[in-house]
């Protein structure tokens, strides 16, 4: 650490304060116009405005003066490093000016007793309402102070090119850093988990296409949706396509698998991942929304139907701590609108006997089990199935009830919700009506076509006879706002 760096880190702080981005995207623009930075001072920089980011309310307070200035980037950096790191004024000394000594010795001075529960707990005012409510006092504090770790590295072993007891000897073979534990995720029958923060993306498993990163929990999610082999599957928000392929390896590369998504950009991405991961089954397709036409082909088609919904990512505070401060009350219920909108449209593309999984990684009652009630009491030709029975059938010792409830301070993962409903046999007849006022060529015309040219082309002959129709995902509207002080 010098007086640049923690300069540099000043610098980036004061534009993420602005909250009119994600973190992420800035954090990469910062070092790609900082190049000359190297990997440990990358790595000081981002721990040092992520750690700020985590407990901003709590810096905030403890650099508050009586004038009510707004937050001083500066400030914060230096409480972070004195208030949470533990460090002592001495140590910084030797890279402080006389005016940042100052700061260090009022900031180790301030008394923080008797701050607000909402500050403690790290998050804005209506948000921690909305957790209280939820969880109770005790419970919401346990789960925002879980929020204030690092997420650990987990990966995935793509089970189309290797093992986990593969993967892993090699990953013990070559650790050379002190206190990483690397170690099978207690979960996931596919994951491995690692304290350390290494470059995965250079590594030769990762080009070689056997791990991806993914957290346990998205994991599991693909094991919720319990693909078999043969089927036809849909995930109606791929996004980058991380559980499209986790879902992919479960089928053993066999059936049909749609990747869905408003966003071109993300699918591309997905197509790089694609080339790594031996998969042959996959089709992506971009669309203009859950209700664009190319969709009518395939109602009532599909065995199963993901919908990782959009939210407020309230349960990956750990990696996008920003999240927090960046939401208002307000866009919880536009999420709300929309999250029910795309539930009801993806359930028309499942079939009788077939599986609707909706997910979300949120916290809060009003994005997950608010929605699935409300499905269910609007759809009485879908039935729950348990998430703790699926999970069972498949040998994962994990029982959170009737839906998949997953939080950091229990499990170790990101926050997730899912629960899955299956459409009743008996709409079956609903369903082949629907399917005959389907526009253009059912699936089995195109199967049975004389002249095929591949799964790929029958796939996406299947949806639409017209070149993918290049869209952008609408812009949420999120707007800044700044922590309240006390």
């Amino acid at each position: 650490m010098n007086s640049n760096l923690l300069r540099q880190a000043a610098m980036l702080l004061n534009n993420l304060l602005d909250f009119n981005s994600p973190a992420d995207a800035k954090l990469g623009e910062f070092f790609r116009n900082n190049r000359d930075l190297g990997t440990k001072d990358r790595a000081f920089v981002a721990e040092s405005v992520y750690g700020v980011l985590r407990r901003l309310r709590y810096l905030s307070a403890v650099t508050s003066n009586e004038a009510g200035d707004p937050d001083d980037a500066r400030k914060l950096i230096l409480a972070w490093f004195l208030r949470v790191q533990g460090k002592s004024i001495r140590e910084l000394e030797p890279i402080l000016n006389e005016q940042q000594t100052e700061w260090a010795q009022a900031i180790k001075a301030k008394n923080t007793e008797n701050l607000p529960l909402a500050v403690q707990a790290d998050v804005r005012d209506w948000l921690w309402d909305k957790l209280v409510a939820q969880y109770g006092v005790e419970l919401a504090l346990t789960i925002c102070r879980s929020m204030f770790d690092q997420a650990s590295l987990d990966l995935r072993v793509n089970t189309i090119k290797g093992t986990r007891e593969e993967v892993l000897a090699k990953m013990l073979a070559e650790n050379t850093v002190k206190d990483n534990v690397i170690a099978p995720t207690p979960y996931s029958p596919i994951g491995i988990r690692m304290g350390a923060k290494l470059n995965i993306s250079k590594h030769v498993l990762f080009e070689a296409g056997k791990i991806e990163v993914q957290d346990e929990g998205s994991q599991l999610l693909a094991y919720l949706v319990s693909p078999k082999r043969g089927q036809m599957v849909a995930d109606f928000c791929a996004g980058a396509g991380g559980k499209t392929l986790a879902i992919g390896a479960l089928m053993k590369n066999t059936g049909r698998l749609y990747a869905f998504d408003i966003s071109e950009k993300r699918l591309h991405n997905l197509g790089q991942r694609l080339k790594r991961s031996g998969l042959s089954n996959l089709h992506a397709q971009v669309i203009a929304s859950e209700t664009d036409p190319k969709l009518k082909r395939l109602t009532g088609k599909f065995d199963r139907v993901l919908v990782d919904a959009p939210c407020s990512g309230f349960g990956t505070l750990r990696r996008n701590p920003d999240l927090k401060w960046r939401f208002e009350a307000t866009d919880i219920a536009e999420l709300n609108v929309k999250q029910a909108a795309i539930l009801a449209r993806a359930a028309k593309l499942t079939k009788a006997g077939g599986r609707l999984i909706y997910a979300t990684c949120s916290l809060l009652a009003d994005e997950n089990e608010a929605i699935a009630d409300a499905f269910l009491s609007a759809n009485s030709d879908f039935m729950l199935v348990p998430a703790n029975t699926i999970l069972a059938q498949q040998q994962i010792n994990l029982d959170t009830g009737n839906y998949l409830k997953l939080l950091p301070h229990l499990h170790g993962t990101d926050g997730f919700f899912a629960a899955v409903f299956e459409r009743k046999v008996e709409a079956s007849k609903n369903v082949e009506a629907l399917n005959k006022n389907a526009e253009g060529k059912s699936i089995e015309q195109a199967a049975n076509s004389s002249n095929p040219s591949g799964a790929s082309k029958m796939m996406a002959d299947e949806i639409s006879d017209k070149k993918p129709v290049k869209t952008k995902p609408k812009a949420a509207a999120i707007k800044a706002d700044k922590t309240r002080k006390t």
